[in-house]
């Protein structure tokens, strides 16, 4: 199993710099290079809006996880020490 983990592992840090290469479009540069002012400052405000969200969706559930941590745990009755 930790074979299996450890190629996931490898392959996702090898295949992640080709994925985000892709970012980097020549059309997509050319055009936004090639509009005005108003058009980057758009982008620029759009891409804050489109990223705020799923932050804000990440934060919330790492903050449920960590406030509800120890909820399952506490329900659970003691257990013997003796083997049944």
């Amino acid at each position: 199993m930790d074979c299996l983990r450890y190629w996931a592992f490898v392959s996702s840090v090898l295949l992640t710099p080709a994925l985000a290469g892709a970012q980097g479009c020549a059309l997509c540069y050319t055009q936004a290079a090639g509009s005005g002012q108003r058009v980057i400052q758009a982008l620029k405000s759009g891409i804050l809006i489109l990223v705020i969200p799923p932050m804000l969706i990440c934060l919330g559930i790492t903050w449920m996880a960590y406030k509800k941590r120890n909820e399952f745990n506490e329900d659970l009755p003691p257990q013997d020490s003796e083997g049944d």
